[in-house]
């Protein structure tokens, strides 16, 4: 029998074994009996988000934990974890010093190669919780939990590049002869909260777009006084997150069935999450009114020093006095007046119509492949899965941009 395609049996038969060798190495991962994201005792992982070299507000447990419970397609999730070893510690307790929810490749991306992508958390941050004194030593056991349970490589999607925690998995990885990947990256808005806001505003909107604005907001306040409302306590925040649920549903998202209320996961997640968050002060909901009439809200997360600017929900009744940019402008002078804050992470996307003029900050995120290995031929395999994935969506994205544009 003539080879097919220049190859002849031997070489087909070693294919063969290869392609069955990654069939059986990705089966095996997805059953891999490392530790369930419920299993991480909520305590030690409150600990360590105390102690984290680099906030992350949506890896905090009150949120993960109600993402994990019953959001749509994100629940029953892993975890890779670190711990101090207590015998090398005198006097001190074994901790959890590092923590990355996951998932399989396949269940991320659809790609049926060994290996671990970190978990959506419902938010565009996926930042690992690294123990900022024993940082290195986290990053290590993370990465050694993963070639254990026979991961070639783990994905960190959505991280910021230059942030702390990608600085010190880079320091780990060169000491093994390896280095970490970038598949893609963006910028993003941020606001630098040190600043004074009105000057953050000036810089960043001409006067004739300031002036447009107080415009739009006096003719807002002819259906009432206008009021920015901050709710904070569990009590007030279960509230508010109605009043975001009921406006978020009521415009485009309602309409193309993407909104929060519409899937009772999706609901019970947002509930559970602002609530829990909320007892540790780290969730805000802001709410704008005209007079009785919540005519804008947006949910807010705080870790550490850092905001993180969830969602946003508008009545569209009102969308020609712009109340979104009207109640992010409030919010800026919010989050700028708030001592404990360094900076507000936008979580939005890379071009996004709305925060971008305002928040003139830029951070670059990005996904990233860690190899597991040196000299792994897997790690060539699935990064180039990665990418094409990535390219073929960019294209379906561009062609669904270019219609809605038509219509």
């Amino acid at each position: 029998m003539a080879d097919i395609a220049g190859l002849s049996r031997p070489a087909m038969d070693r294919g063969d074994q290869h392609t069955r060798a990654v069939s059986v190495s990705t089966q095996n991962l997805q059953r891999a009996g490392f530790m369930a994201l419920t299993a991480i005792p909520v305590e030690q992982w409150r600990a360590l988000a105390e102690r984290a070299i680099e906030p992350n507000g949506y890896y905090l447990p009150a949120w993960e934990l109600a993402v994990n419970a019953s959001a749509r397609g994100r629940t029953g999730v892993r975890a890779l974890s670190a711990w101090r070893d207590a015998s090398l510690v005198p006097d001190e307790q074994t901790a959890l010093t590092g923590l990355l929810p996951v998932v399989s490749l396949w269940r991320a991306c659809k790609i049926l190669l060994p290996a671990l992508a970190s978990a959506s958390p419902y938010g565009t941050l996926c930042t690992p919780l690294l123990d900022r004194g024993l940082a290195e030593e986290a990053a290590k056991g993370l990465l050694n939990e993963a070639r254990d349970i026979g991961a070639h490589a783990l994905i960190l999607r959505d991280v910021s590049l230059s942030g702390a925690a990608m600085k010190v998995f880079t320091q780990v990885l060169r000491r093994d002869g390896l280095r970490p990947i970038i598949l893609h990256s963006h910028l993003r808005a941020c606001l630098d909260a040190r600043r004074d806001a009105d000057e953050v505003l000036r810089d960043a909107l001409s006067a004739k777009k300031l002036k447009e604005l107080r415009r739009q907001r006096n003719r807002l306040a002819e259906h009432g006084a206008v009021r920015f409302e901050v709710a904070r306590s569990p009590t007030d925040v279960s509230r508010a997150i109605e009043v975001f649920l009921a406006l978020e549903s009521s415009g485009w998202k309602g309409e193309r069935g993407t909104a929060l209320r519409q899937d009772e996961g999706d609901a019970s997640f947002i509930r559970r999450a602002t609530r829990g968050l909320a007892e540790t002060g780290q969730c805000e909901i802001t709410t704008m009114h005209a007079g009785d009439t919540p005519v804008a809200a947006a949910v807010v997360l705080r870790h550490q020093d850092r905001a993180f600017y969830f969602k946003l929900g508008i009545d569209e009744r009102f969308a020609k006095f712009s109340p979104g940019v009207q109640l992010t402008l409030d919010l800026t002078r919010h989050l700028c007046a708030d001592a404990v804050l360094v900076t507000a992470d936008s979580t939005a996307s890379a071009h996004h119509p709305m925060i971008n003029p305002i928040w003139r900050g830029r951070l670059r995120i990005g996904d990233v492949m860690i190899p597991l290995r040196p000299r792994d031929p897997m790690v060539w395999m699935i990064h180039m899965a990665m990418k094409t994935q990535h390219w073929l969506r960019e294209l379906v994205r561009r062609a669904v941009h270019r219609l809605r544009g038509k219509n």
